[in-house]
């Protein structure tokens, strides 16, 4: 079975997730600086069977989208032409950062490591992914 990858889209950097090839435990993988995802992602689609792409989808609390949301549509409208052989999917982000920052809290992460952004982002992916996964196992 192939696997499934989330993306926590930002600005400067974008967290990635990954599930394992039974689609079942979602795992952080990396992150990487939004300008370079589309390389990264080319390399790791060549080394990997990919089903799915999940994609953080910012809302605010009245459903409407954030304003990140033209720049991050814009990203994964480039993504999808060039990996138009994988399933795109939009995913509710809201919360994610708090929720990574608690996780990570409960963890017994050190606070130099609750302060670094980029495993905040990568944490974010993963609970994007998770919460994407128990919404298909409901279906």
């Amino acid at each position: 079975m192939a696997r499934i990858v989330a993306l926590d889209i930002g600005g400067k950097r974008t967290g990635i997730a990954v599930t394992d090839s039974l689609q079942l435990i979602a795992t952080g993988l990396t992150t990487v600086a939004t300008e370079k995802l589309q390389s990264y992602l080319q390399e790791y689609l060549s080394k990997e069977q990919v089903e799915v792409i999940v994609v953080g989808l910012p809302r605010n609390m009245d459903h409407s989208y954030s304003e990140s949301y033209p720049m991050i549509y814009q990203t994964v409208e480039k993504l999808r032409q060039t990996f138009n052989n994988v399933t795109w999917e939009w995913q509710d982000e809201r919360f994610t950062s708090k929720l990574a920052l608690k996780s990570m809290k409960t963890a017994g992460a050190k606070r130099s490591k609750m302060k670094n952004k980029e495993t905040v982002d990568m944490v974010s992916a993963v609970i994007i992914l998770q919460s994407y996964l128990e919404k298909k196992q409901k279906l």
